[in-house]
């Protein structure tokens, strides 16, 4: 099995989406993510969580990350396009230009 990084992108961060909900549609939101987390069972290896605006280092200089990223997951796979059939009906999509990138994990040599 192959493991892949799944990256949630949103035009409004985590947090704002976090404040804006209501209750109701916090609870529809987290009924879309159970019931895609219990169809997808053992390929969900990390159910991730919402992200906060972070930090990134270059050149030995700190700057603001990339504020799209609002959350991540870890999924296994047989192959990349499986693992994209795992996303397809994925509860992100119900974010308002919700995107969502997907990584493998390169097995390092040697291991």
């Amino acid at each position: 099995m192959k493991k892949f990084l799944v990256l949630y992108r949103a035009p409004v961060s985590a947090r704002e989406q976090l404040e804006r909900a209501d209750p109701a549609q916090t609870e529809a939101g987290m009924a879309l993510w159970t019931r895609w987390m219990q169809k997808n069972g053992a390929a969900i290896l990390d159910g991730g969580a919402p992200l906060e605006g972070g930090k990134k280092f270059a050149a030995g200089t700190l700057l603001d990350a990339d504020a799209t990223i609002a959350g991540f997951a870890i999924v296994q796979s047989e192959s990349m396009l499986a693992a994209t059939k795992l996303l397809h009906d994925h509860p992100h999509f119900h974010t308002a230009g919700g995107e969502i990138e997907l990584f493998e994990f390169l097995v390092l040599p040697g291991t």
